[in-house]
């Protein structure tokens, strides 16, 4: 299974742009006829790919515009990209998702901060910046201190 995407095209193509197309790298292409995405009215070509020959999903959607490019006075007003199966990362690839790269801060009992050893400090790079700490608020006044005139709790006094 490769990777899956559609093109509406801006016209029906005929038989010989067609084959234009399938020279220019959509052999697997599935050609049909559909309607444009915009105007109902006005039918077009539609291409369907399940392209198992390119590296990424990227190169593959490319691959298939640079094809279109060769057919005079047409062009792509439709991409459809469904959701595409998790592709397992070759062997001894660096992009293995089961490791994440960061820092692992802990919160002790003093309210110090205690980062351990990762892969980030091995390579020389700079760790994730620190959230500061909201500051803790004042205890609010009591009832009884508002009633009381200003020396007497505790306010002006020397």
């Amino acid at each position: 299974m490769g990777y899956r995407f559609s093109l509406v095209l801006s016209r029906e193509i005929s038989e010989e742009e067609s084959a234009t197309l399938q020279e220019a790298g959509c052999a697997s292409a599935v050609f049909g006829t559909d309607s444009l995405p915009t105007n109902a009215q006005v039918t077009v070509t539609k291409m369907d790919f399940d392209d198992t020959a390119s590296p990424s999903l990227a190169e593959a959607i490319e691959s298939a515009l640079e094809a279109v490019k060769k057919v005079p006075e047409l062009s792509v007003p439709g991409l459809t990209v469904p959701a595409q199966p998790a592709h397992a990362p070759e062997e001894g690839s660096a992009s293995d998702p089961g490791v994440v790269v960061g820092t692992v801060i802990t919160d002790e009992a003093d309210g110090e901060a205690a980062p351990q050893e990762t892969a980030e400090k091995a390579n020389g790079s700079k760790p994730a910046a620190k959230k500061p700490r909201a500051a803790k608020k004042a205890p609010a006044k009591k009832a009884a201190d508002e009633d009381k005139e200003p020396a007497e709790a505790g306010v002006g006094a020397e």
